[in-house]
């Protein structure tokens, strides 16, 4: 099982799109660390905001967690350089990954912070000096920045590290509505170009990442979903609150899309509860087609014959063809 931690909703950024720091939460409305000892063995856990190291007690948050997950990752727009590399040192072998959308320019106007992006790149070079393994940066991608994604991909993989892509959309968690990208087939030819180039390597990762990218092509145009999601079965997301929900990707924050509160109960019985069920049911139906990282990569291990058939198939046309 998978998990997103939402540690807060406070952000030192001003994103274009995405609104979660017009409604942050206030230190007394925030999780306690302790309540994370509630949580099942995962096998990811994915730490992410807001903004979350605005929270003084990450580093208790992640010593918690490093007892239940195999695997843990931080997401940050690596703003707070000296945070992120003391938080490193005292927890020690952890994935730290860098939201830079785009070039200087681009970066920090999507971003609405000065020098954002000479904040997240001297993190990264910070994090590579000290050995962390597990490091990288992702970009959300829409009109505005679509050309910069082909530029930080070659950058990223000069630097030798993790390149990751989301695709502009909507939901409750970011207070947007009206996110769209206007210009779908300029965007979706970097995504072709993104796509051709991670399937001329030789990394067996960057030929998945290749098929994640074709679905996000395929969530732009607005077609089903490739592959089904198993929010709320397969990975689930733990808000600010505690409240335990499927998935971010819902356009509402509700009772109705709460298993329930982990302040008030033991995961299992959040879990295995009636109103749980019905939650999942929701999940299971829902029409949106999200086609992102946190639940398209449990998909992809879960049905993993589909992929598989695309890789081996555009593979040999990158190697024939190319």
């Amino acid at each position: 099982m998978e998990a997103a931690i939402i540690t807060t909703y406070r952000c030192n950024c001003r994103c274009v799109m995405c609104n979660i720091w017009k409604e942050p939460t206030s230190l007394a409305e925030e999780f306690r660390p302790e309540i994370l000892d509630k949580l099942p063995a995962l096998d990811f856990a994915n730490i992410t905001g807001g903004e979350p190291f605005l929270r003084e007690d990450l580093g208790e948050i992640v010593r918690i967690l490093k007892t239940k997950a195999r695997r843990i990752v931080i997401s940050t727009n690596g703003y707070f350089t000296e945070k992120i590399i003391s938080l490193v040192g005292e927890v020690g072998d952890i994935g730290i990954r860098i939201s830079i959308e785009g070039l200087p320019a681009a970066n920090d106007e999507l971003r609405g912070i000065k020098e954002g992006f000479d904040h997240g790149l001297r993190t990264l070079l910070e994090l590579q000096r000290m050995g962390l393994k597990d490091i990288g940066f992702g970009i959300t991608v829409s009109d505005r920045n679509a050309r910069d994604m082909l530029e930080l991909y070659q950058l990223a993989k000069a630097m030798n590290v993790e390149f990751a892509t989301a695709a502009l959309h909507n939901s409750y968690y970011f207070h947007k509505s009206d996110n769209i990208i206007r210009d779908k087939e300029a965007v979706i030819e970097c995504f072709q170009e993104l796509i051709e180039e991670l399937l001329r390597t030789n990394k067996p990762k960057n030929w998945f990442r290749a098929y994640f990218n074709y679905g996000l092509i395929n969530y732009i145009r607005g077609n089903p979903r490739l592959l089904p999601c198993g929010a709320g079965e397969d990975m689930f997301f733990l808000d600010p609150f505690g409240e335990i929900r499927p998935c971010n990707g819902m356009d509402e924050a509700s009772a109705e899309t709460s298993m329930g509160n982990l302040n008030e109960e033991s995961f299992e019985e959040i879990w295995e509860s009636e109103r749980a069920g019905r939650v999942k049911a929701r999940a299971r139906n829902c029409p949106k087609n999200c086609w992102m990282i946190g639940t398209a990569s449990p998909a992809i291990k879960k049905h993993l014959a589909g992929p598989l058939r695309w890789v081996i198939k555009h593979k040999y046309k990158s190697l024939f063809n190319g």
